[in-house]
């Protein structure tokens, strides 16, 4: 079967390359892509061939998508994935993506069990089985860097990652090497200390919708890890420690060399 899955692979990189002027002009665009070793752009390159090959993009409200837009889109979701391998991502195929941030209503149960009508505007959604919504405004904003932490492909795909254990709980499935109580008490004591921050009204270093729950505090904090490893380093040691184990990438020292 391994060897099947390669042959398979290697037929797509193959038969499906990603255009080298596009790709380097896509790479050349991307803030969060400065500082990565050849090696590790090239292999970025095979998982983004394939998951481009493996899903399937559709634009919402007649936004036509072009090449460059999927390839946008692909690379950073491929990124979290570098170390982990594409079958991360497998289990649904759709990338719906929107002009701008688009609005949801849903009935929602609480933990009473009572029913409440919700409203709200997205800029990207993630389903555990379902498809992975995005914006793309919001994508292009991100695409510069400008704004500190800011990913929402990273964002989604961390959610993504997150159910792979099941439910979204900012609990991943963890490799063999890594100890579950560093884990929980490295991202637990920084969770409750950013919810008494905000709560006491004082300023935090990261963006406080990382406080909504521990789902949306693993993804955010993984949006920092990619595009702002120096405030996380800085502000959350531990945590940065135990994404490094996680993603299995160094993202630290990549601002160091860029």
């Amino acid at each position: 079967m391994y060897f099947l899955n390669r042959l398979r692979t290697r037929y797509i990189l193959h038969r499906h390359p990603i255009c080298h002027k596009l790709w380097v002009q896509i790479c050349n665009s991307l803030v969060i892509l400065q500082g990565m070793a050849p090696i590790e752009k090239a292999h970025l390159r095979e998982l983004t061939t394939l998951f481009l090959h493996q899903k399937k993009f559709v634009g919402a409200q007649q936004l036509q998508l072009t090449d460059n837009m999927c390839l946008v889109i692909a690379v950073q979701a491929c990124l979290p994935v570098l170390k982990l391998g594409i079958g991360c991502l497998s289990g649904w195929t759709e990338i719906i993506v929107y002009p701008e941030a688009f609005r949801v209503s849903r009935d929602v149960t609480d933990s009473s069990g009572v029913v409440h009508h919700q409203e709200q505007t997205l800029i990207g959604e993630s389903w555990s089985r379902g498809p992975l919504i995005l914006s793309w405004q919001d994508i292009k904003i991100d695409k510069e860097g400008d704004h500190i932490g800011c990913n929402g492909v990273i964002h989604e795909i961390a959610h993504k990652l997150d159910t792979l254990n099941g439910s979204a709980n900012g609990f991943p499935p963890l490799h063999q090497s890594m100890v579950i109580k560093d884990w929980s008490e490295s991202l637990s004591s920084a969770y409750e200390k950013l919810i008494n921050r905000i709560e006491h009204h004082h300023s935090s270093c990261i963006k406080a919708y990382a406080a909504t729950n521990p789902a949306e505090f693993f993804a955010v904090i993984s949006e920092y890890f990619f595009c702002a490893p120096e405030v996380l380093q800085m502000h959350f040691p531990d945590i940065y420690k135990q994404l490094s184990l996680y993603y299995r990438q160094d993202t630290l020292s990549r601002r160091r060399t860029s």
